[in-house]
Formats: C-alpha cells, sequence, structure tokens
C-alpha cells in the first residue's frame, strides 16, 4: 500500500496529513502547480485550521523547501479545486479511505490507553506488595513488557518514534493490546510470588530454570 498520509508524530496526540508532493504525484500534476494552488487558495483552506508546513529538503537533495501539512479537510478541499480527471477521482476515494484509517488507529491508541491506566494501577500495587519487590521492580518490570510487546527496548522505541513522556503512548494498537495481555499476566505471576527471572523467562520464552531442594 502507497502512504498518502502520514503523522505529524508518534504520540498519542498526533494529527494525520498530506503533503502537496503527495497529491502531485498522484493526481497527474507537477509540484510546482500544486503549491501554487496552495498559496493561492491559502485563505480558503485554512477555514479548516493553521496551514502548517516545515522546511526539508525535498527527496533529500537540494536546498530545504517549504513542505505544507494538510489536514483531511484542507487535503479534500483542496482536490476539489483539480480537474475531476479519472486519476483524480481514485487518489480521491483512495486518501479519504487513508485518511479514515489513520485516525481510526489513532482513536483505537487513546481508547486503549485509557482502557489500560486501571490495570496499570492494579500492577503498581501488585509491585508494591510483592515478595520480590525492590527500588528498581516497577522500572524492571514496565521495561520487560515494553520489550515483550514491541520487540524493541524503551530507548529504541523512543529512537525509532520519537520521544513522549512515557513509552506506552507510542505503540501502535496492535502492541497495546499485547501489552495488555501480557500486564494482566504479570499481574498473575506477581501475586503468585514469582520472581523477576522467571516473569521474564515466561514472557520472553527464555529458559526456566526449577531448583529443587535437596531432600534431608
Amino acid at each position: 500500500m502507497i502512504n498518502l498520509v502520514f503523522y505529524t508524530d508518534s504520540t498519542l496526540k498526533a494529527e494525520p496529513y498530506t503533503t502537496p508532493e503527495i497529491i502531485a504525484n498522484n493526481t497527474g500534476n507537477s509540484l510546482k502547480a500544486v503549491n501554487q494552488l496552495v498559496r493561492y487558495k491559502k485563505e480558503h483552506l485554512e477555514r479548516f485550521g493553521i496551514l502548517t508546513f516545515e522546511m526539508a529538503k525535498l527527496n533529500g537533495r537540494g536546498r530545504p523547501r517549504k513542505i505544507y501539512r494538510l489536514n483531511e479537510q484542507q487535503a479534500t478541499l483542496l482536490i476539489t479545486f483539480l480537474d475531476n480527471t479519472p486519476q483524480v477521482e481514485l487518489f480521491k476515494v483512495a486518501l479519504v479511505k487513508q485518511f479514515y484509517e489513520m485516525r481510526d488507529e489513532l482513536n483505537k491508541r487513546n481508547l486503549n490507553r485509557a482502557m489500560e491506566k486501571p490495570i496499570k494501577r492494579t500492577l503498581t500495587d501488585a509491585i508494591r506488595d510483592w515478595k520480590y519487590t525492590n527500588k528498581h521492580a516497577y522500572s524492571n518490570i514496565n521495561q520487560l513488557l515494553v520489550k515483550a510487546a514491541t520487540g524493541l527496548s524503551i530507548q529504541e522505541l523512543k529512537k525509532s518514534r520519537g520521544d513522549a513522556p512515557t513509552a506506552l503512548d507510542l505503540l501502535t494498537s496492535e502492541e497495546q493490546e499485547k501489552y495488555k495481555v501480557l500486564e494482566n499476566k504479570v499481574i498473575a505471576y506477581i501475586n503468585a510470588d514469582f520472581d523477576y527471572s522467571l516473569i521474564k523467562a515466561l514472557l520472553t520464552g527464555g529458559k526456566i530454570q526449577i531448583v529443587k531442594e535437596m531432600e534431608g
């Protein structure tokens, strides 16, 4: 699938957007023509929000250029100003569909995050009363859960997806679902007085070492 829509960042407050370059490449128009149209119709476009942009090199080359970021309403309006060719019609359908999918994913992430918070409080209480608790227990368990759910450490996650107040804000909806399942498992393991090494092995598929007591 061709990426037509992007997020402003990887956090839960991200906004979906597209660019004149995407519109030009998929409608048979030149980038120059689409950019001119954006500037010419700026007053109309800004009825649907401030017309934001970033300065970046086009395809990583040359001098930095202004790249407009069009939100869903701005992009939809701009397309109505183009000649309604079959190519433009197909692109309009694909763009609206992808905007919907991106916003739906963002809504799922925000809902999942809200639903996870009571579970997080239960986990925090369980760690506090854990037989093996220590000052690093919560941090270690949290890092373990993020790693098991995403395959990335918290540091790697923030490096690849951007910084956020908490790493959980950077998870996809699919990763959030996996995290929630693992979190409930960890709560059960802690309540059963499993130590950290056993919990880690159970979550990551590592080797479980069982020590049998010597009979007297």
